[in-house]
C-alpha cells in the first residue's frame, strides 16, 4: 500500500511539473523572476559601484556606457542601488512569506481541525483583515519606528490572516475524509493526523497563496519606503529611491524609472508564477483543461 501511495504521489508530481513545463505564463514569470533573483544574489559582483559611494561631480548623470541607469542627486550609481535594492526587496519578502506561512499555517490548521478554537481565532482574524492592508502596515511600521526588521514584523502581521484563511478552509475539507476519519478511528493522535494526513494534503492552495504573498510584500515594502517608515536611507530599496527621485523627475527621470521597472518586474513575475502554480494544482483547473 505504501509503495502505490509513493508510486501515485510521483505521478502526481510528474504530472504538475509536465503542466508547468507546458504554461507559458509560468515560464514568463519564471525568467522574469529569475532576472530580478540572479541580480539580488549576485550584487556584488553585478554593482559596478558600492551602492552608498557619493561623486558630486557625477550628479544626475543619464544613462550611458559609465552609468547604464544614470546617477542620482549625490552621483550615486543608480545601477548598483537597483541591483542592492533587489538584494533587500527580496530578503524582506521572503522573511515575510516564511513568518506568514509559519504563523498563518499554525493558525488555520488550528481554527479548521478543534472546532472551539474556530470562532476566536476567525474573529481576530477577521478583525485584522478589516482593515485595508497597506494601511494596516503602515500604522505598524510607524509605531514601531523605520527599519527593515519592523517593515518584517508589520507586513507578516498584515498577511498572516489572509493566509490563516486559506489553510483553514482547506483543513475544513481535508477533516472529513475517509482516510482521515479511517485514522482517527485507528487511534492515531491529532498531531499525527494534521501532520501526517491533513497539513500535506492542504499544501496546494497554500503554495499559490504563499506566491502571491512575496509579490505583495515587495509591492509593501516598496510602499512603506516611499512613505518614510521601512528601511531607512542610505540604504538602498526600491521605495527610497523611487522616493528620493520624485523631486527631480522632470530633470533625472530615470531616478524613478529604472527602480520602477524592477518593482513592477518583481510583482508581475511573482503573479505569473502564481497563477501557474494554480492552474497547475488546482484539480477543478485540470478538469477543464482537460
Amino acid at each position: 500500500m505504501a509503495r502505490d501511495e509513493g508510486w501515485l504521489a510521483r505521478l502526481r508530481r510528474n504530472r504538475v511539473l509536465r503542466r508547468l513545463r507546458q504554461h507559458k505564463l509560468f515560464l514568463t514569470g519564471f525568467a522574469l523572476f529569475a532576472v530580478v533573483l540572479v541580480m539580488a544574489v549576485f550584487a556584488p559582483l553585478i554593482a559596478p559601484l558600492p551602492p552608498d559611494e557619493i561623486q558630486f561631480r557625477h550628479r544626475f548623470e543619464p544613462p550611458s556606457l559609465a552609468f547604464p541607469m544614470g546617477t542620482d542627486n549625490f552621483g550615486r550609481d543608480l545601477l548598483s542601488r537597483v541591483v542592492y535594492g533587489a538584494r533587500l526587496s527580496l530578503e524582506i519578502g521572503f522573511t515575510v512569506v516564511l513568518l506568514t506561512g509559519i504563523f498563518g499555517t499554525a493558525i488555520g490548521a488550528a481554527a479548521g481541525y478543534y472546532r472551539k478554537l474556530d470562532n476566536p481565532l476567525m474573529r481576530v482574524m477577521d478583525a485584522l483583515m478589516a482593515f485595508p492592508a497597506i494601511l494596516l502596515a503602515v500604522a505598524i511600521a510607524a509605531a514601531l519606528g523605520a527599519s527593515a526588521v519592523n517593515a518584517v514584523i508589520a507586513l507578516a502581521a498584515v498577511y498572516t490572516p489572509r493566509t490563516a484563511r486559506i489553510v483553514r478552509a482547506s483543513v475544513l475539507v481535508v477533516r472529513e475524509m475517509e482516510y482521515v476519519q479511517a485514522a482517527r478511528a485507528c487511534g492515531a493522535t491529532n498531531w499525527r493526523i494534521m501532520r501526517r494526513h491533513i497539513l500535506p494534503n492542504s499544501m496546494a492552495p497554500l503554495i499559490v497563496q504563499l506566491t502571491f504573498i512575496f509579490a505583495y510584500a515587495v509591492l509593501a515594502e516598496a510602499i512603506l519606503s516611499f512613505l518614510g517608515v521601512g528601511p531607512e536611507p542610505p540604504t538602498p530599496t526600491w521605495g527610497n529611491i523611487v522616493a528620493e527621485g520624485r523631486q527631480y523627475i522632470r530633470e533625472a527621470p530615470w531616478i524613478t524609472l529604472f527602480p520602477g521597472l524592477a518593482i513592477a518586474m518583481t510583482v508581475l513575475g511573482l503573479n505569473l508564477l502564481g497563477d501557474g502554480l494554480r492552474d497547475a494544482l488546482d484539480p477543478r483547473m485540470r478538469v477543464q483543461q482537460g
